[in-house]
């Protein structure tokens, strides 16, 4: 429950958190789009500052966020190492040279076979990963041997290549912290309640605004949920001698299925307990409802709307420049 972010609610006290829910998704609407916009990379860097010092303002746990990001992280290292191997523009920074042969094979099988003799016994796996992968890379660039050698190749990396690959990474990792800061500070009865009134200007052209708002809460309330149960449906089934990390690619297939199947049953049934909540509090499709707390824009929210749009009028009044 504590690696994922995205729709998980955490209760503070922090000027975020006293933010009207319309204002937060308007600001987060707004710093996507700005990220968008920045096609320099020193420009990237500052906002990237700037992101981090509005996270630390907002005292919501880093580490939170860090763990959040672990589902990606095979996303951010495979972008990563692509625009370091195909972007060879600029200047070159470094030469590594690099040797395959039979010796430096029979070296990675070793590795190989050691990490997946070791790694059910390792607790932080994304990190011993990353180590044997290391491991690896650093015995084709440093082994050297005069027999049966296959090849002698060289990794460039270019200026450009590292300073593109930097920009799409902090590119990501801004996206997403600012999408878990909405909702990590923001209850989904918030959330679906802003959105609602923003989207309002739609019912003129017969859009179900209230149904549509509520469809996109409820969706980002239940992921966590969700997440939940699959770690139990995963514990549960490990008693029993399952083992999701380990086995053949059939025997893979076969485990998620069993895990897919209870999934799909705990959601139709959580779904129908939600339903008949909602109608027994009197919830009717399209009809007209009341708030109990109407929302109500404060010194707060107009300040950070001006400053967003002053973020925004400079980072377009940059391009232009550019």
């Amino acid at each position: 429950m504590n690696n994922i972010t995205i729709g998980q609610y955490v209760p503070g006290n922090s000027w975020l958190y006293k933010l009207d829910p319309r204002t937060k998704v308007v600001l987060t609407i707004l710093s996507i789009v700005m990220i968008f916009l920045i096609t320099s990379f020193y420009a990237m860097l500052i906002a990237f500052g700037v992101f981090i010092l509005i996270f630390l303002s907002t005292r919501v746990s880093i580490i939170r966020l860090i763990r959040g990001l672990k589902p990606i992280i095979f996303l951010l290292t495979f972008t990563f190492i692509l625009q370091l191997v195909y972007n060879k523009d600029g200047k070159l920074l470094y030469t590594f040279h690099m040797q395959i042969g039979l010796f430096q094979l029979l070296i990675m099988l070793g590795i190989l076979i050691f990490y997946f003799l070791t790694k059910k016994f390792i607790k932080l796996k994304l990190i011993y990963t990353f180590l044997m992968a290391l491991s690896i890379f650093l015995v084709l660039w440093f082994s050297r041997f005069n027999l049966l050698v296959w090849s002698n190749f060289d990794f460039d990396i270019y200026e450009s290549g590292l300073s593109s690959a930097t920009f799409v990474f902090i590119r990501i990792i801004m996206m997403i912290g600012i999408t878990s800061l909405l909702t990590i500070s923001t209850m989904s009865t918030d959330i679906n309640n802003g959105l609602e009134w923003l989207l309002a200007p739609l019912k003129v052209i017969k859009i179900p605004v209230s149904v549509f708002s509520m469809t996109i809460a409820l969706t980002l309330r239940f992921i966590p949920t969700l997440y939940e149960e699959s770690k139990k449906i995963m514990n549960a089934q490990a008693s029993r001698g399952v083992d999701f990390q380990e086995g053949k690619l059939h025997n893979k297939v076969t485990q998620i299925i069993s895990l897919l199947i209870p999934m799909f049953v705990i959601s139709f049934r959580r779904a129908e307990d939600l339903s008949n909540a909602m109608e027994a509090r009197g919830y009717v499709i399209g009809a007209k409802r009341t708030k109990l707390d109407e929302l109500k824009f404060r010194f707060l929210d107009y300040f950070c709307f001006l400053v967003s749009l002053g973020f925004l009028g400079l980072i377009i009044w940059s391009r232009f420049l550019g």
